[in-house]
């Protein structure tokens, strides 16, 4: 047989029989978690509000070396401050978990404090300025320490925290701009000696091949080509007093060296004969002219018979003014020629020595060019280091005048004025809803496993049979003493949850 729909007046009967299974587990639940509210200690925290400003000049202008992001240096920093050195000093110096001291060990406690102190980002849409696209930035965080000590204690210990955070993070970056000028300043040592050290190699070098070097190279293949266009001249001269010479070798060729005097003695002794027959004809030999004719008759005789004697006893010298003259411009052709020769010979050697520069050129300018590109290729490098060193010091100023990027404290931790754990009244509220659902479901498990039959119709229903007569609930003093008391109990357990719910309020 199906079970008849319950109607409200059941509900109403039912809430009645089984109000001590709904009554009792509320009220134990109820208690309870107001006992566990009101017991559990008070846990106060205090947070400062850190923000990240950006440097004061623009990066335009002055360009920080410190290049890592501030989530990145925020973590690394955050991961110093939790060391269990630095920790340690903090729980000594506040005295911090005397209760957890005489319990656990220092690893233990340092690691209950890490979980006490909670860093926590405030981030925003931003517009990214090397990329150009919106991205998600840090503008802020929130660093916070909470613990069952004294509002004042909690306090002292997030401002400390605190100041700890902007000290460290002045000292990274400090630390960070004064290793980044270090290391610079050592490379440019370094590369500063290089520099000297190929300078030193390049003079040398230039040294050693200071003819053969390639910027000289048009100037050797010009004197190359005068040197020849000097030495087609001198050959043409060359020819030229080689000409000279073979004239003038058939013209003295052709030219006595001495002049024919005794031929002319001669004749003129022949003249004078003929003169002095003539004479001897008209006038007798006293007469003055014929003695005068006779005495230059012996004067010739004389210079020829002398003549004779000097061509049989030596040769003589040429003393014919053509004949010496031809002979000293052939002895000045000569000269000329051996000249022209010599010079033509130097030329030729200069000539040598320039071809071989021109011809040496190409292999000294390889070796030439590895220098001077490595040269180059250094002194750029020290440019580059130099224009950043000199941008390093600049950034390592503006950090020492913290006009860079910096943490400012915009809301310094505060007094704590309630317990920030735990949530009582929500203790309590979860207690009383647990309460109703045990106390519900106690009554309607009871309800369900009880199989006895409340009134006469239920039984009709049953047997299919008429309920003749219904005897009703005989109660004797005994129950009536226990109905009392139970009043009573609910009574004070209402009491009791009353007085609960007002702690649980105080608090």
């Amino acid at each position: 047989m199906e079970p008849n729909e319950m109607t409200i007046g059941d509900y109403v009967d039912v809430i009645k029989r089984r109000k001590w299974s709904l009554i009792l587990p509320f009220v134990i639940i109820v208690l309870v978690s107001s006992i566990v509210a009101l017991v559990l200690p008070s846990v106060y925290k205090s947070i400062s509000t850190i923000l990240i400003e950006e440097q004061d000049i623009p990066a335009d202008f002055v360009m920080a070396t410190v290049t890592s992001y501030a989530d990145q240096r925020i973590q690394a920093i955050n991961q110093r401050i939790m060391s269990s050195s630095r920790l340690l000093e903090i729980i000594n110096r506040f005295n911090l978990y005397p209760d957890l001291r005489r319990k656990r060990t220092i690893d233990e406690i340092v690691g209950k404090m890490r979980e006490d102190v909670k860093l926590e980002p405030i981030s925003t849409e931003v517009v990214d300025r090397r990329s150009g696209r919106p991205t998600t930035a840090m503008i802020a965080f929130t660093l916070s320490y909470e613990g069952q000590d004294t509002p004042q204690k909690i306090q002292e210990v997030a401002n400390m925290l605190a100041s700890i955070f902007l000290k460290e993070n002045l000292k990274v970056r400090r630390r960070q701009t004064k290793e980044t000028s270090i290391f610079l300043e050592e490379e440019m040592s370094k590369l500063r000696s290089r520099l000297d050290e190929i300078e030193a190699n390049l003079a040398v070098f230039k040294k050693q091949h200071i003819n053969e070097l390639p910027e000289l190279l048009q100037v050797n293949q010009q004197s190359l080509h005068n040197l020849d266009r000097e030495v087609d001249i001198l050959q043409e001269e060359l020819r030229n007093l080689k000409t000279r010479k073979g004239f003038l070798e058939t013209q003295l060729a052709s030219t006595s060296p001495e002049i024919e005097e005794e031929e002319e003695n001669q004749r003129r002794l022949e003249q004078l004969k003929l003169q002095l027959a003539n004479l001897k004809s008209r006038v007798s030999d006293v007469y003055p002219d014929v003695k005068k004719l006779k005495a230059e008759i012996k004067a010739v005789e004389d210079q020829v018979a002398a003549s004779q004697k000097a061509s049989d006893a030596e040769e003589t010298r040429p003393d014919n003014p053509a004949y010496i003259s031809l002979s000293s411009q052939l002895t000045a052709i000569k000269v000329e020629i051996d000249g022209a020769r010599k010079k033509i010979n130097r030329l030729y050697q200069k000539r040598n020595e320039y071809e071989r520069r021109v011809q040496a050129t190409p292999r000294v300018e390889e070796a030439y060019k590895a220098i001077l590109i490595e040269r180059n290729n250094t002194q750029l490098k020290h440019d580059d280091l130099m224009r950043k060193l000199m941008e390093a010091q600049v950034a390592q100023g503006l950090e020492t005048e913290q006009k860079g990027e910096r943490f400012t404290i915009i809301d310094p931790a505060r007094l704590p004025e309630k317990p920030y754990k735990p949530n009582r009244l929500a203790i309590a509220l979860i207690g009383f809803v647990l309460g109703l659902g045990a106390g519900i479901g106690m009554a309607a498990f009871k309800e369900y496993i009880d199989d006895s039959i409340r009134d006469a119709d239920t039984l009709t229903q049953i047997t299919a049979l008429p309920v003749l007569a219904v005897i009703p609930e005989i109660l004797t003093r005994g129950d009536i003493t226990l109905r009392r008391l139970k009043r009573a109990a609910l009574v004070m357990g209402s009491f009791l949850i009353v007085i609960a719910s007002v702690a649980v309020f105080h608090f």
